[in-house]
């Protein structure tokens, strides 16, 4: 291959950049072990490393290499540069390996709340993977608290469905209903009135407020103190119940399995809107690929189907 030294028009540098091809250039002579090693790599001259090695020392204001009889070796200062800068390239180079694959395996990035997906999400998986032998699911969490940070083709998010930026569809209902383990059933028994539920442990998914709010939905008039353990999200409030820490508000969608199974019990079948629900979302500034549309078009007709079972 012809080698060649000319380059795009460089891109301004802030102050404090470094010179990027030289650094480039330095990370190839250190791993390689030559100039000329390095310059077979990066297809330029012999001479255009060394000027790049020159520019690089210049910058840093020291010298990272020396001759030692014809080899050119690293010094003190320029092996612990190159420690330094190693893991960046490692970065890069993964990063757009990645992207190649993800381009040629027909891949689909979908990113979702842990409880929505383990239970909801996985447990449907199958299905599609078998109707779509030929794409790879990448499932990913959703940053629930900061959903700017989301890259993924595709979204499951909990809220209002007003998202700057993306469109939204609403997949699943959100309500909650009362919920407790088997075992803290068993022990506390069944129960005939809200007010009776009202004296047993509370768990609380997110904030405190939705007890008091359930309770007012079910006429118990007697007031209440919000108390009992809160947990960050609902796969954590999950876990609470099925240690039969006490008894919790929980989208009911989410936990179907676990209540067909009997290992959860809905204490009472009164549930409660705070006004969130599940939707599909993708962004507004690029168009689904078929293999994207294939998964919101299977997430649609899932959601469909339990709705009407």
């Amino acid at each position: 291959m012809k080698k060649t030294e000319q380059y795009d028009e460089p891109l301004p540098m802030l102050p404090n950049d470094p010179p990027l091809r030289a650094v480039r250039a330095f990370e190839a002579i250190a791993r390689l072990g030559s100039i000329s090693a390095a310059a077979k790599e990066l297809m330029i001259s012999p001479s255009a490393v060394s000027h790049q090695l020159k520019t690089l020392e210049a910058f840093l204001q020291m010298p990272l290499t020396e001759r030692q009889g014809r080899h050119l070796v690293l010094r003190g200062e320029g092996r612990e540069y190159y420690r330094s800068i190693r893991s960046a390239f490692n970065v890069l180079r993964q990063a757009t390996e990645h992207v190649r694959e993800q381009s040629a395996s027909r891949q689909v990035t979908i990113s979702l709340i842990p409880l929505f997906g383990m239970g909801w999400f996985i447990p449907r998986l199958r299905g599609f993977l078998r109707e779509n032998p030929d794409i790879d699911i990448n499932v990913v969490y959703a940053n629930h608290r900061n959903y700017l940070s989301d890259a993924a083709d595709l979204s499951i998010r909990f809220g209002v469905g007003q998202w700057t930026g993306y469109r939204s569809e609403k997949l699943m209902s959100g309500q909650m209903v009362p919920v407790c383990s088997r075992a803290f059933s068993k022990l506390h028994g069944l129960l005939d009135t809200p007010d009776q539920l009202a004296t047993l442990p509370l768990l609380h998914d997110e904030e405190r407020n939705t007890w008091m709010q359930w309770f007012q939905l079910a006429g118990v008039k007697r007031p209440l103190r919000s108390i009992g353990p809160m947990f960050e999200d609902g796969l954590l409030t999950l876990a609470a119940v099925q240690a039969g820490l006490g008894c919790a508000l929980m989208r009911e969608p989410l936990i179907a399995q676990y209540l067909e199974s009997g290992e959860l019990i809905k204490m009472f079948d009164l549930p409660i809107d705070d006004g969130r629900d599940y939707y599909l979302c993708a962004r507004l500034d690029s168009e689904l690929s078929q293999e994207s549309e294939n998964l919101r078009q299977w997430l649609r007709r899932e959601a469909d189907e339990r709705r009407l079972a």
